[in-house]
């Protein structure tokens, strides 16, 4: 095969570049914040309500030498997320890394719940949050990443999407619809050096969204233990530092779920 049709490889360094990550202050968004700001990476971190913990992350991460600030949005306000976007352009720049992590789950149904517990406007603000703000800041994202070549999209999404979960349809379907919207921008944009895939996580410790970790629970995964925010990161540094990786849904579950989700 000649070098034409091979192509050639270029590795290119995530030092440097600006992430945009969405629910900072939670704990896969901390860790995550950690590991690239220990690559070099610049952050705008952004959080809803949480002054105190985000406050604390940014005094941690400028040890590490790179540019680094909070924004504060309520990510079911579309309005307030253009301008939460704007205003990282005009301090910080044009995010060359979305790391879209924010999530809202609601009302818990539990697996005893009912459909009919989940009222239209649970429904709509959970959409809005987990995969209309995602949605909208790929868009905002996108153009300067298209015009300088280079782009690194990544959502978080959950197993959830393959197993309805037990949180609810309204937080299942959300974390779903990202995986149409990963599938989508990843094929248009892959020619243009942006990449577009996803990590699900499950079951992981010292998060938000796993406050109540039970010994049931634990019986669940094949490894015998509760993930970490740290290895949900580690996964979302693969996703940002390999190019020829794009329209992926990853797994992070303990053994749960035995290959990659649709």
């Amino acid at each position: 095969m000649s070098e034409s049709l091979a192509g050639t490889y270029s590795p290119i360094p995530i030092q440097g570049k600006l992430a945009l990550i969405t629910g900072a202050s939670g704990g896969i968004g901390k860790a995550t914040a950690r590991l690239f700001a220990a690559r070099g990476v610049h952050l705008a971190l952004h959080y809803f309500t949480e002054h105190d913990t985000i406050d604390a992350l940014v005094e941690e991460l400028r040890v590490f030498g790179v540019r680094v600030a909070a924004y504060s949005a309520d990510l079911a306000d579309f309005d307030a997320t253009r301008a939460m976007h704007k205003r990282v352009v005009e301090e910080l720049g044009h995010p060359d890394i979305l790391y879209s992590n924010a999530a809202m789950a609601g009302i818990t149904l539990g697996i005893t719940g009912r459909v009919q517990d989940v009222d239209m406007d649970e429904f709509e603000k959970c959409w809005r949050v987990n995969a209309g703000s995602a949605f909208l800041l790929t868009q905002l994202c996108i153009p300067h990443m298209e015009e300088q070549g280079y782009g690194r999209i990544v959502f978080c999404s959950s197993i959830a999407t393959a197993t309805g979960g037990v949180v609810g349809p309204h937080y299942a379907s959300s974390k779903a619809a990202i995986h149409g919207i990963m599938h989508w921008i990843a094929r248009q944009y892959s020619k243009k050096g942006i990449t577009c895939n996803a990590v699900a996580p499950a079951l992981i410790a010292n998060t938000v969204m796993f406050k109540n970790p039970t010994a049931a629970h634990r019986d669940l995964v094949p490894v015998g233990r509760f993930g970490q925010p740290e290895e949900v990161a580690q996964v979302v540094e693969l996703l940002v530092t390999n190019s020829y990786m794009t329209d992926k849904i990853v797994t992070c579950d303990g053994g749960m779920i035995p290959s990659s989700l649709a």
